[in-house]
């Protein structure tokens, strides 16, 4: 567009391709001087929207072309004016399954919009996601960032967005992101998530440049909002939260919204922190295309319909002197449009089959579009896989320590945060005395919330950044399974739109004694979250190496700190230099051996090590270092050759990694061996808290010992 006016603009405005994008995009414009809104270009998205949804309910889903279907019709008005104020080319919204007529207002094309709910080829995931849960890259403009089939996960994303826009400009001294903001979009029914909460602390504590946008039409599904905040509105019980400008009104009244859009958007854009906004609007249609509504009363339905904003938007037009021909024109357009994206994309073919199994992980030479360095041309060194040992032996937490020093010395994009990380150092001692050197902006405390301590790291990932989080403890991660799994799908399901390249550190296992909290391993969880890489380093210079490939990398990745090995002199090593980077799915031969194959990792590689160097050259033990991706041809080599295997894990027996490692020898080298193979595990129990129970329960030298005697002998 040229420019903003507050008269209706002619249909010759929107001459264009039939399926383009709706040309009402926004203009770049980042001042704090809002421009009269685009009345024409608001309606003509209004009409869009709802004649897709009328498209979609009474044609697309009988005939089972659209398999979910989420209706936004009586929500558009408000979505469309927030859209046209999000001016500026590194502004970012995340939303959820009612927000399409915002992005449509973005530029989404909508042909993208209907092939993607038809799960055709192309549109924002090539078949991969539902319709409904969109994304829209958007170079140069403001990004709708990959949304999310769980409700209330869009929040601490948003939050991590506004962060990493006060990190560029103050670490990084982008001066392009000065005065972007981030918006987070959600129902009223979001506000009692976890991922509500987290983000509110983390935008108000750090006065981020961040809008809460919640449209509250009164149900969550057929749960009234008195069931999600006391007395059914979360603006009013806000009222007294610190640094947080709140507004409160209708989203159906045009002009009443915009006011209180365009005030809350200056508010956050001109660098006063964080701003809610809650607008009430009407569900004119069920939660999905399957929702009867029979939990609402006729006078209900009737007062909802007699809310309607498309009526009031059109009153608002012609009380400016419009004449209703102008409307119709509109509405034609809008028509014409519809009927030439629906024929665009029912011409589209199925997604292709073969393509299901990329960008799981990050390709060669073909990054996202946006997420991490790759997607901004930023090229890390590759560094060498050899170690250059210097100095003395080190225990691990202070190769860790040395490793992530350097990172952050030699790369202003990583930042390291978690609970305890700062002035304490970590709980143990991992990042002591790094704050001091590296300041409070790349080196920071968070809310105890690791909702809001992973979420975040997904915002600040997309925006460019290396998020380098910190889980105290590996039990302490359960709260934030559903960001860490959303994380590792996210690549794959925008086809290799988005990703959120970051290295999560997390310690775990036994260390003197256990316990159910502290001391929990479950790494197997981490294999079924798929898109994640799985260090678990069993010393010294495998940390250091694994560390700085993943801090390097392109993917996701847990990094697994094993609380007994921190500090073991077992684990202890020279530093291996600041260039060693060990590459993933590399494992290491501990001992060779001509008649048993050891498989392990972890703590229990020091404990398998001493077992087998007793047996005189008979036992190989492979450290497989990393799990993801694991070493599987190491293994087989070995096993071949050997004839037998034993697998040695901390985690439990029922479903742990070991029998993943069996099954796959046991389909592939069968004829090779000369016994079964043998998992020497944890029992199906928690770790216990006394000394006692717990040796009675890891697999200790004796229990290692008589299982290679065992199998040896067989």
């Amino acid at each position: 567009m040229t420019g903003w006016r507050e008269t209706l603009i002619v249909v010759s405005r929107f001459r264009m391709s039939a399926t383009a994008p709706l040309d009402n995009a926004p203009a770049r414009h980042a001042s704090n001087e809002l421009p009269a809104h685009d009345w024409a270009g608001i309606a003509l998205t209004l009409l869009t929207s709802r004649k897709l949804d009328d498209l979609e309910e009474k044609t697309l889903v009988p005939q089972k072309k659209i398999l979910y279907q989420f209706s936004a019709r009586g929500h558009e008005l408000s979505q469309i004016l927030l859209a046209q104020r999000l001016t500026h080319p590194h502004d970012a919204v995340t939303g959820y399954y009612r927000s399409r007529p915002m992005v449509l207002s973005l530029g989404m094309p909508i042909e993208d919009a209907l092939s993607s709910c038809m799960a055709k080829e192309g549109g924002y995931s090539n078949g991969r996601d539902i319709g409904a849960v969109f994304n829209f890259p958007n170079p140069g403009g403001p990004t709708a960032l990959p949304m999310c089939g769980g409700v209330g996960a869009q929040y601490t994303p948003a939050a991590g967005w506004a962060q990493a826009i006060d990190y560029r400009r103050k670490v990084l001294g982008d001066v392009a992101y000065e005065g972007a903001i981030a918006v987070a979009h959600g129902g009223e029914a979001s506000v009692a998530t976890n991922g509500f909460w987290a983000a509110l602390t983390i935008a108000t504590t750090l006065r981020l440049p961040m809008l809460f946008f919640i449209e509250d039409n009164g149900f969550g599904i057929s749960v009234t909002s008195d069931f999600q905040t006391p007395g059914a509105n979360i603006a009013e019980n806000l009222a007294s939260f610190k640094n947080l400008k709140i507004h409160d009104g209708d989203g159906t009244d045009p002009k009443e919204a915009g006011r209180m859009i365009d005030d809350a958007v200056l508010h956050v854009r001109g660098g006063h922190g964080p701003a809610l906004l809650r607008l009430t609007v009407p569900r004119l249609n069920g939660h999905s295309a399957q929702d009867t509504q029979a939990y609402k009363s006729d006078d209900h339905v009737a007062a909802e319909w007699a809310r309607d904003p498309l009526p009031r938007l059109r009153k608002h037009i012609s009380d400016k002197g419009v004449a209703s021909a102008e409307w119709a024109r509109l509405e034609k357009e809008a028509d014409r449009r519809i009927e030439a994206a629906l024929a665009a994309a029912e011409a589209k073919a199925a997604p292709d089959t073969a393509s299901v199994s990329t960008h799981v992980f990050a390709e060669a030479d073909r990054p996202a579009l946006i997420g991490g360095m790759a997607a901004e041309g930023v090229a890390p060194a590759k560094g060498a896989d050899t170690p250059a040992p210097t100095g003395k032996r080190i225990n691990m937490v202070t190769a860790i320590r040395m490793t992530l020093d350097h990172e952050l010395a030699v790369n202003s994009r990583i930042a390291v945060f978690g609970e305890d990380v700062g002035p304490k150092g970590g709980v143990h001692a991992v990042t002591m005395g790094l704050q001091e050197k590296y300041g409070t902006e790349r080196v920071f405390d968070t809310s105890l919330s690791e909702e809001g301590i992973i979420g975040r790291a997904v915002g600040m990932a997309m925006a460019g950044l290396v998020p380098v989080p910190e889980i105290q403890f590996r039990k302490y991660a359960e709260p934030a399974t559903e960001q860490i799994n959303d994380c590792g799908t996210v690549r794959w399901r925008t086809d290799n739109r988005f990703s959120a390249p970051m290295v999560i550190r997390m310690p775990g296992g036994f260390f003197k004694c256990g316990d159910p909290w502290h001391s929990q391993m479950n790494e197997v969880q981490w294999l079924h979250s798929i898109g994640w890489k799985l260090a678990m380093p069993s010393n010294a210079e495998d940390a250091v190496g694994l560390l700085r490939s993943a801090m390097r990398g392109d993917d996701p990745v847990i990094f697994f700190e094993h609380r007994n090995m921190l500090d073991a002199m077992s684990a202890r090593r020279p530093y291996p230099g600041d260039d060693y980077a060990l590459p993933f799915g590399r494992a290491r031969k501990v001992t060779p051996g001509e008649r048993l194959t050891v498989v392990t990792w972890g703590a229990m590689v020091e404990r398998c090590e001493t077992a087998a160097l007793a047996e005189n050259g008979r036992v190989e033990v492979i450290d497989l270092r990393t799990l993801s991706p694991w070493d599987k041809d190491a293994v087989l080599s070995s096993v071949r050759r050997t004839g037998r295997c034993l697998i040695v894990h901390e985690d439990t027996m029922t479903a742990g990694f070991g029998a993943e490692i069996s099954a796959t020898v046991t389909e592939e080298v069968f004829l090779d061996l000369d016994a079964p193979v043998r998992r020497l595990t944890m029992p199906d129990v928690p770790s216990p808290h006394s000394p006692v129970l717990l040796n009675a329960v890891v697999p200790s030298m004796d229990d290692i010992r008589a299982a290679i005697t065992e199998l040896l002998e067989f």
